[in-house]
């Protein structure tokens, strides 16, 4: 990872890659502050300001601040997040998607198509929630949010979100194709990272005004540090399970052999289960306190906030659900095994088929197990510490779970692309040296 740095310049593949990457992240900043008609921005800042370390202030945190200012990117990329969460549900309850699933690229392609489709749905009917619930709001001192109520507003911002949603939408698959990196992941976490200036700046703010010690800004730094060498150690974890392959005869050599082995992850899901957890909270959440009902707004700033109860159990039983639902998807055991017996690989003291599928099953199983629980305890025990101590801004495990998981993942596939291109020299000095040698 060390040497990333000097070689980044020398691949010039790479380097567009990059360049095409942090151009569309501009973008995404960029329309972060452009403003939704018909918003009073004083009276909206106001409202944010008195929701500071609720369940608003970390949906602000995953829209990089879009929905504080109310922008067209005000829903973020979460009716996208939401909408992949329900079609790959439905895959397994409905035969067409299971089998489109089954289909290779052009299902793949089929189903990200109706992921396409239900977002502009979802977007569309969190739109309408939003406009009627800001209809209902007021500022600090009783005044309107929303200039003029009614139906062209609502219109309005249906339009408005929906379309920015989409857009959002269409840059992270952009991202994806011609940038580096996971573009829906990358949009997230610029998003997060934006936010660290303005909360740093808050915290000296308190300092130099006495409001806040600075053994505690020190305790935060120490837990930040920690939290995140918990994350990197964790990550980089493995289970390595052994593979014996039999030695072979091909012409008059012995060739193959030996022990290799196959890495399991400690947790194989990555960072999509908060992200996914996160999405099922976080709206009908965040759609609550734009109600204009006693009983809802108790319910929301007492048991959907970031410390509540209610909220902390619903996160972490979705955070376990999602860890093992998406790694079952993403890693099929039997298909494993079936490939080990394909090519004469077996687990040394495990018969090959099912039992080494079966082995393999119960080995994931409780290495996914361990990584949820790792998950659930990063993102929920920071925010519960740092809640009870009333910090500035909103800290949690899971934004530093993302920043750091997203990181990573990124800093990896630079690393792969590098190595691609080292194998590819390699081979054609190989060619040269064997045609001229």
């Amino acid at each position: 990872m060390a040497s990333l740095g000097p070689n980044i310049g020398k691949v010039p593949e790479l380097r567009r890659r990059i360049i095409i990457t942090f151009l569309l992240l501009a973008v995404y900043r960029i329309g972060v502050f452009i403003p939704t008609p018909g918003i009073d921005a004083e009276a909206l800042a106001g409202f944010f300001k008195a929701a500071r370390g609720t369940i608003l202030d970390f949906a602000a945190m995953f829209t990089g601040g879009a929905l504080e200012n109310f922008s067209v990117f005000a829903l973020g990329i979460i009716p996208y997040i939401s909408a992949s969460i329900i079609l790959q549900l439905l895959t397994v309850v409905i035969p067409h998607l299971e089998k489109l699933s089954k289909e290779g690229e052009s299902g793949r392609r089929k189903i990200t198509q109706y992921t396409r489709y239900f977002t502009v749905v979802l977007s569309a009917v969190q739109g309408l929630i939003l406009s009627v619930g800001l209809e209902n709001m007021r500022g600090p001192a009783g005044e309107p949010i929303v200039l003029e109520p009614g139906w062209s507003f609502r219109l309005m911002t249906i339009i408005t979100l929906t379309s920015g949603t989409t857009f959002l939408m269409w840059l992270g698959e952009q991202i994806t194709e011609r940038g580096i990196g996971n573009g829906i992941s990358l949009i997230i976490f610029a998003g997060i990272v934006a936010r660290m200036p303005s909360a740093v700046n808050n915290t000296i703010r308190l300092v130099r005004s006495g409001e806040m010690s600075i053994l505690f800004v020190m305790f935060l730094v120490i837990l930040m540090i920690a939290v995140v060498a918990f994350i990197v150690y964790v990550e980089a974890g493995q289970r390595r399970i052994p593979i014996q392959y039999p030695k072979r005869v091909v012409g008059r050599k012995m060739v193959g052999g030996g022990v290799q082995h196959l890495p399991l992850k400690v947790n194989s899901a990555g960072v999509i289960p908060p992200i996914f957890a996160s999405s099922m909270i976080l709206f009908p959440s965040t759609v609550v306190n734009f109600i204009d009902i006693p009983f809802m707004k108790y319910i929301a700033e007492n048991l959907l906030g970031p410390s509540g109860i209610l909220y902390n159990v619903f996160y972490v039983v979705l955070i376990m659900f999602f860890a093992y639902f998406y790694t079952a998807i993403q890693f099929n055991p039997k298909d494993v095994a079936d490939n080990l017996k394909k090519f004469g690989g077996f687990i040394p003291g495990i018969r090959p088929g099912q039992n080494t599928a079966d082995y393999i099953d119960k080995v994931l199983s409780r290495l996914t197990l361990w990584g949820g629980l790792y998950l659930s305890a990063v993102c929920v025990l920071p925010s519960i510490l740092i809640t009870e101590f009333n910090a500035p801004f909103y800290f949690g495990g899971t934004a530093l779970l993302i920043a750091v998981g997203v990181a990573m993942d990124t800093a990896q596939q630079i690393e792969s692309h590098l190595l691609a291109r080292s194998y590819e020299g390699l081979l054609k000095k190989g060619r040269i040296k064997g045609r001229y040698g």
